[in-house]
């Protein structure tokens, strides 16, 4: 089994704009590249666990998502950056198209998203971390079981969970832990 770092993508990988979906629109967050190549030379496999209410709210379909991914996925190869898998929900309660408006496991606070991945990519939770800029991301982490949880935020992290400021500092912080952890 396989440990991952688990990212959320608005806030963490790219700058928050609201409702991203066009390539041309998409901001690398500070340290992110970086993070992400540092944290996959570590062992870590990247998989990006994100909520996608745009489209249960009509802003754009999910071929529009898949289109701004794929992009991205190939852009980040060519940067020796490998994703193993993006994970996403679609749905909200309030939405405004029919087909997307409910209530899931798969939209974070909920863990079906990573506990999917995970399956899926066989992967091991004990073992990875997750990085996000909500409380609702590290809930869906303590919910899966992940104990390394890392708030990107600039208040006062969720209980439980290390500050960090990028994902660099996260690749930081894991080279530190790993340093500071005795061998069995």
């Amino acid at each position: 089994m396989q440990k991952a770092a688990f990212l959320d993508r608005d806030g963490v990988i790219n700058v928050d704009h609201g409702y991203l979906y066009r390539w041309q629109d998409l901001q690398w967050m500070p340290g992110a590249l970086e993070g992400m190549r540092q944290l996959q030379a570590q062992g870590y496999s990247l998989v990006v666990i994100t909520n996608q209410s745009g489209i249960a709210r009509g802003y754009y379909t999910e071929d529009d998502f898949q289109s701004l991914s794929n992009t991205m996925q190939h852009w980040l190869q060519g940067e020796g950056i490998e994703l193993e898998g993006i994970f996403y929900c679609p749905h909200h309660p309030q939405g405004s198209e029919e087909n997307y408006t409910q209530i899931c496991n798969c939209r974070k606070p909920a863990p079906g998203l990573i506990i999917e991945a995970a399956k899926q990519l066989k992967l091991s939770l004990p073992d990875s971390l997750m990085v996000g800029d909500k409380v609702s991301d590290m809930q869906a982490a303590e919910s899966a079981g992940i104990q390394q949880r890392y708030h990107l935020t600039n208040g006062e992290p969720y209980v439980g969970c290390r500050k960090v400021g990028s994902l660099l500092d996260v690749a930081r912080a894991v080279v530190e832990l790993e340093r500071d952890t005795p061998a069995s």
